[in-house]
């Protein structure tokens, strides 16, 4: 778990605590997938399509699902890395010496988590092109898990780079939910009864 860098409040985040009233179809289908994958992980990780993706609206539960999933494989023995996409490429950046090390860690850990990708500007620096690329292609070609939470969709990530879009969208497809709508679909702006 400490390896993981998951705070003590994500360590919160099961299943069996996500808010369930009122959820709306698209928010039950990532639910729904974020369970069937975690109880199918064993069985697909080490195929291609070993991934999952929920992508869409913010406040939909993205993140807790994602970290659903991430607890569960934890305490069943994966290794796992939490990459908050904006704080990790401000460390990154911020220790451009220690960059090759960082990166090789992110290529190779068991799972990767990206929480939050293509998070924080309009449109991703080359930088952040460059590195993600070089993370995604490695676990690509060794058929390595990534889990992403992100706002933007596959066609958007598909149009920062087609080359990153498509590998994401081809290891997380069997488990990958767009969550479209409007504030109604963000817990954080529901009004308390």
């Amino acid at each position: 778990m400490k390896q993981s860098k998951i705070t003590e409040e994500f360590k919160s985040k099961l299943f069996k605590n996500f808010m369930q009233e009122g959820m709306s179809d698209q928010v039950y289908n990532a639910w729904k997938s974020a369970g069937t994958y975690a109880k199918k992980f064993a069985e697909i990780r080490s195929n291609r399509q070993n991934g999952m993706a929920l992508l869409g609206i913010p406040g939909s539960g993205k993140t807790h699902l994602c970290m659903a999933v991430c607890n569960h494989l934890i305490r069943n023995g994966e290794g796992l890395i939490y990459f908050p996409w904006v704080e990790g490429f401000n460390e990154l950046k911020a220790n451009l010496n220690e960059l090759e090390e960082r990166v090789g860690l992110l290529q190779r850990i068991p799972i990767l988590y990206i929480d939050d990708m293509w998070k924080g500007r309009k449109e991703p620096t080359d930088f952040q092109i460059e590195q993600t690329f070089a993370i995604i292609n490695y676990r690509y070609m060794n058929n390595l898990p990534i889990i992403i939470s992100s706002e933007f969709d596959i066609d958007a990530m598909c149009a920062f780079d087609m080359a990153i879009g498509s590998r994401i969208y081809e290891m997380c497809r069997d488990f990958c939910v767009v969550i479209e709508g409007g504030r109604e679909l963000n817990y954080r702006l529901r009004e308390e009864a």
